[in-house]
């Protein structure tokens, strides 16, 4: 049992390094189409001049946290919120908008808000799972 409290943190970890490297590789390689997402966004419009740049440079920092044991609890931890808040924005979205363009990149863009939505619950719930086993095996000895 043991083992598994620290191998689930370790594979969420792996998990949430390809998914946040692939989605700003991604948003990299089409950034005019991503700028162009964001400010078609009627909540994001406001801040398309800075956002899409942060939000890359954001995902690049939590994935290369995620991948030291010592920074692996802050890493996990911005993933939660990171999720959280993408999570937060798609379910604002689906009760406001209608047929807005998913500016996540890559084959995340493929899917539908719902399934988008369901996903991104999924990963909040893995963050939170990862991140209290992380805790207690980085915890004082028993």
């Amino acid at each position: 049992m043991k083992y598994l409290k620290k191998i689930i943190p370790f594979a969420v970890s792996i998990f949430f390094v390809i998914l946040f490297c692939y989605a700003a590789i991604s948003k990299i390689l089409d950034f005019e189409n991503f700028q162009v997402q964001i400010s078609a966004s009627p909540l994001l419009n406001a801040f398309s001049q800075f956002l899409p740049y942060t939000i890359i440079i954001v995902e690049v920092i939590i994935a290369g946290l995620l991948c030291y044991p010592k920074t692996r609890t802050i890493g996990l931890i911005g993933s939660f919120i990171l999720m959280l808040i993408f999570t937060g924005y798609i379910a604002l979205l689906l009760r406001t908008s209608k047929n807005l363009p998913c500016s996540c990149g890559g084959i995340l863009e493929k899917m539908s808000w719902n399934q988008h939505l369901y996903f991104n619950i999924g990963c909040v719930i893995l963050s939170v799972i990862a991140l209290g086993l992380n805790l207690k095996c980085s915890g004082p000895a028993d």
